[in-house]
């Protein structure tokens, strides 16, 4: 190459370093403002970008960032293999839809009816929580409105005017699984609450939620729906959220309203307080949906999710429990 031609060229070679070290910094950035529970400056596309949770639960590498199926099929990556071994064949299924999850891997252990339209309940409260940890400012004071205290029960009883920090309305809409809470988060969060929605749905189409609308951020009955399968999608961003995480895996606590009265709230999910290698997740109940329960369990080192959807108040307890022992090989 002529050497006019090698001088021309080396601008646009120091240009391109220098760029590429620039989204490098942005990336990193990103993704710090989000485990500190800030606002990420980056727009909402680069944002998931620089997510470090899985984009589908079969294209995750060990490392939790998302490769392309592409890129397993030439070889490129290799898909990672699941710790997850059962011995015996998985517990017969006596609810309306089952999926059981290694959320390192993505690996899919167990599938029933997963792929199967239905109401979730209150299960997709992860989903408004993960919309909620997007926008970060976890320390910012949320004033109460009127409209938020007209959510159906279950409540936490907050009253207009009143102010608190909206991490702490995550952690007790989470545990307690309050729908005056979540409608709370939603309208203050997006503006509105038919704009968080959107935020919601658009954030399934990110997590390659298909079979999946939303219609409101609590859950109760409406014209929305999800699987069993699209759930444990939306369980496996949960798990790599490190806040998420955290929050789902207290049994109780004690929330202190406005006016300095304590409200003492237990978790939702009864596994919580008797299995110590149950790391929780989230329940859910409405007479359509039935008995709804997503349930994290880590032991040895080895982590799964189990989904149920459809099942009974007695039933779904000792289901979850069988499918969590199952997994992790827990006699």
């Amino acid at each position: 190459m002529p050497r006019i031609q090698r001088i021309a060229l080396f601008p646009v070679l120091l240009l391109t370093l220098f760029l590429c070290a620039c989204q490098q910094n942005v990336a990193g950035y990103a993704y710090i403002q989000h485990r500190d529970g800030s606002a990420w400056r980056a727009d909402a596309s680069r944002r998931y970008a620089q997510n470090p949770v899985p984009r589908d639960a079969r294209q995750l590498t060990r490392a939790g960032v998302a490769a392309t199926a592409a890129q397993y099929r030439a070889g490129q990556v290799q898909a990672p293999r699941t710790q997850l071994k059962p011995t015996t064949p998985p517990p017969a299924p006596s609810c309306g839809a089952v999926c059981v999850i290694d959320p390192k891997t993505g690996t899919i252990l167990y599938e029933y009816n997963a792929r199967q339209r239905r109401q979730v309940a209150s299960t997709q409260k992860l989903v408004t929580a993960l919309c909620v940890c997007d926008a970060g400012h976890l320390n910012k004071r949320v004033t109460i409105s009127k409209e938020d205290c007209k959510a159906p029960p279950i409540k936490l009883g907050l009253q207009p005017g009143t102010s608190y920090r909206r991490g702490d309305l995550l952690q007790v809409m989470l545990t307690g699984s309050f729908n005056d809470v979540a409608v709370t988060l939603a309208r203050d969060t997006a503006g509105s609450v038919p704009r968080f929605i959107d935020m919601m749905n658009a954030r399934a189409r990110r997590m390659r939620m298909y079979d999946t609308h939303f219609a409101n951020p609590n859950g109760l009955p409406a014209n929305q729906y999800s699987t069993a399968h699209d759930m444990a999608l939306a369980a496996c961003h949960a798990y790599y959220n490190p806040t998420i995480r955290r929050m789902v895996s207290i049994p109780e606590l004690d929330f202190t309203l406005a006016n300095g009265s304590k409200r003492h709230v237990r978790s939702t999910n009864k596994l919580l307080k008797s299995y110590p290698w149950v790391r929780g997740m989230k329940t859910g109940y409405t007479n359509k949906a039935g008995k709804c329960l997503i349930s994290c369990g880590t032991y040895e080192g080895k982590s799964v999710i189990v989904v149920i959807l459809g099942s009974t108040n007695q039933k779904v307890w000792n289901e979850s429990l069988r499918y969590l022992r199952w997994a992790l090989g827990i006699s």
